[in-house]
């Protein structure tokens, strides 16, 4: 099996299974203790993945907020933050958007072969632009990304990225978060779209952890062989 990093999908989402609302405005489904947990993992990662769609609809930093997080990365000879990385189809991003104009760790850029030209002109001087072939497999990107150092990798959506790291059976573990309120119109953005899932009633996934963080609920699931190892 080749090398690839251990890999970790977080998310929230309603109660009815939405990553946000059917309207541009951003919906806040997790709560300042929870934040602080995921600050926490985010700082154990060499990297952090959203798909074109979070960079251009959410417009996030994803850095490591807390100082002493920081800190201690620092000590270790590593950035504040971890590396970005983000997959898009047809390279339409913008350079000054906070996901390549925040943080001093290293942006990747993974696109298809006929995107990588118009990539290159409007992001080579934010970001490293990658090449993915003729259709970006995620597969192939977290074996990519294993060449280039990464060993711990986190997820942080969308819907369609989160489908196709779990479709793609490369995720080790699922962090879903819950929030105690619906959105309440299949208008709204869904935590996964269709697909063959590896897990399904004869193949149910694991359950390592709940736990309740205020008014949310911690769901940590495991994914594969690995979880152990690094739990």
């Amino acid at each position: 099996m080749p090398d690839r990093p251990y890999t970790i999908l977080s998310c929230s989402i309603s109660l009815d299974g939405y990553l946000g609302g059917a309207t541009e405005e951003r919906l806040v489904l997790s709560n300042d203790a929870d934040l602080c947990r995921v600050d926490r993992v985010r700082a154990e990662c060499d990297a952090i993945l959203v798909g074109a769609g979070t960079v251009r609809d959410d417009n996030p930093r994803l850095l490591v907020r807390d100082a002493a997080l920081r800190e201690r990365r620092r000590d270790r000879g590593l950035p504040e933050s971890p590396a970005k990385v983000t997959i898009t189809r047809h390279a339409q991003l913008d350079a000054r958007s906070n996901f390549f104009a925040t943080g001093d760790s290293e942006k990747l850029v993974y696109c298809p072969t006929g995107s990588v030209g118009a990539a290159r002109t409007r992001l080579s001087r934010v970001a490293t632009v990658v090449d993915g072939g003729a259709d970006v497999q995620v597969g192939r990107l977290t074996e990519d990304l294993w060449d280039r150092g990464v060993r711990r990798l986190m997820v942080e959506g969308g819907g369609r990225v989160h489908t196709q790291f779990l479709t793609s059976a490369v995720a080790d573990e699922l962090h879903l978060v819950v929030a105690p309120f619906f959105v309440g119109t299949s208008a709204a953005r869904r935590f996964v779209g269709d697909g063959a899932f590896p897990w399904h009633p004869g193949h149910r996934a694991t359950l390592a952890e709940t736990r309740q963080i205020g008014d949310v609920v911690l769901l940590r699931y495991a994914l594969s062989s690995r979880y152990q190892e690094t739990a």
